[in-house]
């Protein structure tokens, strides 16, 4: 008999609301189940605004649901998440301080000793290629290496949760690729529940287990939960050229076409 996976992320009829409009809060997101397995990769696309990162956000702890409950591995979650690093759009890099520095310091302020941070860190480094870079400063790295940076100092602090929050999104479409197959690789060895963030659904097909689909806000709620019957170990390149992820394609933006033409109609005022 097959033992069901652990829930690592739970959320239980969360609905999320912010500010007021004419005296009533803005309700951003509609009363919302979601459950992420211990091991599981789940990607969320959406349109822009329909509360993707919002949702994000409450998982990791830095805004509080109008109702509802969030769990992580099945425990109320209180306050900030810290079961989960966070990989944000915009790095978090402090430019006076060297890669090596920028990968060590959330070892050194949990407690480890400086030696034993670096040792680490330098470790990290090389599983993300940037070994030789340790002494260079963020300015001098492109956009992919800044990247690399800041997957490392995510994951020298061994999160049981990995939120990623469109951490691809500024680069180009050749370093995104190389970012993809790099994450896949890393998680293929450590196997993080993951929630993923994108508008780009080749990225969200290619990296995960399974899609959601979030629908235009406000009041958005989750329309849709596609399994991705592909094997892995996977090379994105090749991937994308596989019937079935061309087959699944077809078959979410069919589900998420409306809800993006409804956004942008939302956005740029048309039909008023």
């Amino acid at each position: 008999m097959t033992l069901k996976a652990r829930s690592a992320i739970g959320l239980k009829s969360v609905a999320i609301s912010f500010g007021h409009m004419k005296n009533s809060p803005y309700e951003a997101v509609a009363p919302t189940n979601l459950d992420v397995g211990e091991h599981e990769f789940l990607a969320i696309v959406g349109p822009t605004g329909c509360g993707k990162s919002t949702l994000l956000n409450a998982v990791a702890g830095l805004l509080t649901p109008a109702s509802g409950l969030v769990k992580i591995f099945g425990k109320p979650l209180k306050g900030l998440n810290r079961e989960a690093g966070y990989l944000f759009q915009q790095d978090a890099l402090m430019p006076w301080k060297t890669v090596l520095e920028n990968v060590s310091i959330g070892l050194e302020v949990a407690g480890a000793t400086s030696s034993d941070a670096r040792r680490t860190a330098l470790e990290w480094l090389e599983r993300v290629g940037l070994g030789a870079f340790a002494d260079r400063f963020p300015a001098t790295l492109s956009g992919g290496q800044r990247k690399r940076t800041g997957l490392a100092q995510v994951l020298i602090r061994n999160p049981k949760i990995l939120l990623m929050d469109e951490p691809f999104g500024p680069l180009d479409a050749q370093t995104r690729q190389i970012m993809g197959d790099l994450l896949l690789t890393l998680w293929s060895q450590y196997r993080k529940a993951v929630l993923f963030v994108t508008h780009d659904l080749d990225e969200a097909i290619s990296l995960a287990d399974r899609v959601l689909i979030m629908s235009a806000g406000p009041r958005s709620r989750i329309i849709g939960d596609f399994r991705v019957p592909l094997a892995r170990p996977r090379d994105i390149a090749d991937i994308r050229h596989d019937a079935t992820f061309n087959a699944l394609h077809r078959e979410i933006w069919e589900a998420l076409r409306d809800e993006v033409m409804t956004a942008y109609r939302q956005t740029s005022g048309a039909g008023r």
